[in-house]
């Protein structure tokens, strides 16, 4: 009974937990929207003054961009009495016993005297938040591993004969993560806080600003980063430069910096997209490149045939991770930086995370590295390919081909095609395996027995999947048209060629100068087209489709009126609120018209995370460009 929470004794000795229990956050701990350029930030404070004008006249502060795990710390009279992970933003899991064991953690605050080493003015920075805690505090921080830290326990582990870790972000989220809190403690995880997310105090207002707030948290005794205030952007740019210079001094991982608008009521009032503050983004730095040996160059097929060429490396880390094979992107590619088998090569990680070759060390070269060909056959299925005078693309057009039969299935069954529950690749891999499904209409075939004889089939399950491909029969025009996966037809175009044609029938009499004069469709689409309906193997399927009932007709025609009348959008990225899908039909509901591509004839561009070249396009054209948000409003005010 003489045991208090803020014990050292405390630290660990907790035993290990069935399951970690959820955490419901008392507020969103909201993810961040990335910038990767000067002017990508520049784009960030025109958006947001568009929002609220004040944001032009605001300071910002710059942190680093820690590459650890977030966890959300609750105080309640200055102890620490929970601990979570950030888990969906909403909802974390419940981590607290290993939390304590987090040495750089306070089990109680204000932390004073010895306890904690001081900043230079501690004193002053205790008085700010009255020498005494909020009644309730709730923080954000990162647990990590300083790289030094990280070095040494490898070591250890490696002189022990036990298995070494690959990155510090990797074995800090698996360390936090552990069942059992014991092998959290032995692992040398510290931690950073830099956000208050709640504050419930009589005797003191929660901090207006957030070098307030980084003040306020290391006055309690909080480790916080180490931060810099920007009167302005361009301050803010040349500050993010010279973390990005600093990057490989620190002695922990960044991948970038986060600026964030000092005034955390206006902050506040900016308001969020999705689940992405206004006022604050992420200053995302290049990312790291290496050099190795590229070994081979191999050739994947695609679901709708295209060949992808990879390369074979002699593996090497980057970022914490071992690489061994990376994309080439297409064939065209390889010609044009003229890389060679045995090549030294120069690699990178798009976003840190999808490895690709830059280019060959022409410097390098001794004389033995090898000439790339492209195939004039398929390695799947030893058919000729096809290449397309004008695209990058080169294809198998064998519809019977081993290769893309699994991809073309797990397509057809997917929620935005025909949207088959339950019937996930596992399946689709044994369906495939067994020869119980040759082509996609050997799905509407299948019987109760088939299902039967497949490992972790009874009953119940080979019902309800039944069930499920029956229901799909009534599916409409444009999720079978999307399903069938000819090249260049997604929802959109599928959707477009849905209200113009009545039925497969009818679209497949169509002519490349027919289909060209949809909007949308390009003379390349337009070929697809025709070269699909034109094979006698996917005829064929299409035979079998109407005699197991799947020969939907075209859905009612859209309405003519609305707020977004004579209205034409094109969406690209990932929108928070909406499927790709689902905004299409939003749009078209309240009257306006979705195409796949930007021109002059766009009058909005619906964007959301990740946006691509459409983005770049409609910027260059001048085409206004709308998020989730506007769109809503944009009815509504005319609704």
């Amino acid at each position: 009974e003489w045991i208090t929470p803020d014990s050292p004794t405390q630290r660990a000795g907790a035993p290990p937990a069935e399951k970690f229990e959820k955490v419901r956050h008392p507020a969103p701990i909201l993810s961040l929207s990335n910038a990767f350029s000067p002017d990508d930030l520049r784009a960030w404070l025109e958006r947001i003054a568009k929002v609220d004008e004040r944001a032009l006249g605001a300071d910002f502060v710059v942190e680093p961009k820690l590459d650890g795990l977030t966890v959300v710390l609750h105080y309640r009279n200055g102890v620490f009495v929970q601990g979570a992970t950030r888990g969906d933003g909403e909802v974390g899991e419940d981590v607290t016993a290993n939390l304590r064991t987090v040495g750089a953690l306070p089990l109680s605050i204000p932390v004073i005297g010895d306890r904690r080493p001081r900043t230079a003015d501690h004193s002053s920075l205790l008085s700010a938040v009255g020498g005494q805690p909020p009644s309730y505090l709730v923080v954000r921080g990162e647990v990590f591993i300083r790289l030094p830290d990280f070095e040494r326990l490898n070591a250890e582990l490696e002189e022990a004969g036990e298995k070494t870790y690959v990155n510090p972000r990797n074995t800090a989220a698996g360390a936090l993560r552990n069942l059992d809190p014991a092998v959290t403690a032995a692992r040398p995880l510290t931690l950073l806080v830099y956000q208050i997310v709640a504050w419930q105090a009589s005797a003191t207002n929660p901090p207006a600003t957030q070098t307030e707030a980084i003040a306020a948290l290391s006055g309690l005794g909080f480790p916080v980063p180490e931060s810099v205030h920007c009167a302005s952007i361009e301050e803010v740019i040349a500050a993010c430069e010279r973390w990005e210079r600093r990057r490989a001094e620190l002695d922990y991982e960044i991948d970038g910096a986060v600026v964030k608008i000092n005034d955390l009521q206006l902050a506040a009032d900016l308001g969020v997209v999705g689940k992405d503050p206004r006022g604050a983004i992420a200053y995302k730095f290049p990312a790291q490149e290496v050099t190795t040996t590229l070994n081979d160059i191999r050739v994947n097929v695609g679901r709708t045939g295209v060949l992808t060429p990879y390369a074979v490396l002699e593996p090497v880390e980057i970022g914490g991770v071992t690489v061994k094979q990376a994309t080439l992107h297409n064939f065209d590619y390889i010609a044009e930086k003229d890389i060679r088998v045995g090549d030294r090569v120069r690699l990178k990680r798009a976003g840190d995370v999808i490895p690709y070759v830059i280019g060959p060390v022409v410097d390098a070269r001794r004389g033995d590295e090898r000439p790339y060909t492209p195939p004039e056959t398929c390695p799947a299925c030893g058919q000729p390919v096809e290449h397309v005078e004008g695209e990058v693309a080169w294809y198998c057009v064998n519809a019977a081909c081993p290769a893309q039969l699994i991809r073309n299935l797990e397509h057809f069954v997917s929620r935005g095609a025909m949207d088959i529950v339950g019937l996930g690749i596992k399946i689709v891999e044994q369906l495939v395996a067994e020869g119980l499904v040759r082509d996609v209409a050997d799905l509407y075939t299948l019987e109760r027995d088939d299902l039967l004889q497949l490992e972790g089939f009874a009953e119940k399950k080979a019902a309800n999947l039944l069930a499920a491909i029956a229901a799909s029969k009534h599916q409409p025009l444009s999720r079978l048209l999307t399903a069938l996966g000819i090249r260049g037809v997604g929802e959109v175009v599928a959707a477009d060629l849905a209200a113009r044609y009545p039925d497969l029938d009818a679209l497949a009499a169509a002519t490349v100068e027919e289909l060209e004069a949809i909007e949308g469709v390009g003379p390349n689409i337009a070929q697809a087209i025709v070269d699909w309906f034109a094979r006698p193997a996917n005829r064929r399927v299409l035979e079998k489709l109407r005699a197991a009932g799947v020969w939907p007709r075209s859905e009612p025609p859209r309405p003519a009126g609305g707020p977004l009348a004579g209205k034409v959008f094109v969406i690209t990225g990932t929108l928070p609120g909406f499927t790709r899908l689902e905004a299409k039909a939003f749009i078209e509901s309240h009257g306006g018209k979705v195409t796949g591509s930007v021109s002059k004839k766009t009058d909005f561009l619906l964007a959301g995370e990740k946006a691509g070249s459409k983005l770049a396009k409609a910027r260059a054209l001048g085409v206004p460009i709308l998020d989730e948000e506007a769109l809503r409003q944009m009815v509504a005010a005319k609704s």
